[in-house]
């Protein structure tokens, strides 16, 4: 089994909750697009880097069935565990800035794969949702606090794996059972952009994610980053 680091991204102040993911820093020792693909696939977290020039931080993004050209959450704990000023993705330069405890990347919403936005009354409501049937990627949310920007979210990928280009073609694949994402950076970045405004959102148990939109469509998404092993 190659070598790989386990993080966890968009953990909360205390250092728990976030959401793991797994790093291959030697990403060049395994170029084939279908090896990668078949080894996140047998480490089964919601997605996989493998770094194939940490100097560049240029990086090659799996979710257990599919290669996408970005992610949220990937591109924040990889910033911090090479601690490099941007990352060279598929889709296109992340920048990077470190600021005391928390990571952040600069990112376009456009990268972002779909995903519903569903807004609810409450947090009481967002937090008494069940798993919804699958097939449709619903990020639900709801203010917790308006004037301060404070956000209640959970998502739900619907067993329906993110649009990338892969050997499944599509939006289709089935990721096996992920029911509930704890920290979606992506989704966070699309709320962003819809809303106009700087969140800190509290997603799934307990992950803290923070955003600001910045000039010419970009955003910004930070959170803690935490080495699990």
């Amino acid at each position: 089994m190659t070598d790989y680091d386990v993080l966890r991204v968009f953990c909360a102040a205390n250092g728990g909750y976030g959401n793991e993911l797994g790093v291959v820093r030697n990403g060049s020792l395994i170029p084939a697009q279908d090896d990668r693909q078949e080894l996140a696939a047998k480490l089964g977290f919601s997605e996989t880097v493998f770094v194939d020039d940490p100097e560049r931080g240029a990086i090659d993004i799996y979710t257990p069935t599919l290669r996408l050209p970005f992610a949220g959450h990937p591109c924040v704990g990889t910033a911090w565990l090479l601690d490099v000023p941007e990352l060279v993705t598929p889709a296109g330069t992340v920048g990077v800035r470190l600021d005391g405890e928390f990571t952040w990347i600069e990112a376009r919403p456009e990268w972002a794969p779909p995903r519903t936005l569903r807004q609810y009354a409450t947090a009481a409501e967002v937090d008494a949702l069940p798993v919804p049937p699958p097939g449709e990627w619903i990020y639900a949310w709801s203010w917790e606090d308006e004037a301060a920007g404070r956000i209640r979210a959970r998502a739900f990928p619907g067993r329906i794996d993110e649009r990338g280009d892969s050997r499944s073609s599509g939006a289709g694949a089935c990721t096996g059972d992920i029911e509930e994402d704890e920290a979606t950076g992506a989704a966070a970045l699309l709320l962003t952009a819809r809303l106009g405004r700087a969140l800190n959102i509290t997603q799934g148990v307990g992950s803290q994610i923070l955003t600001a939109p910045q000039p010419e469509g970009w955003v910004e998404i930070g959170g803690r980053v935490i080495l699990e092993r």
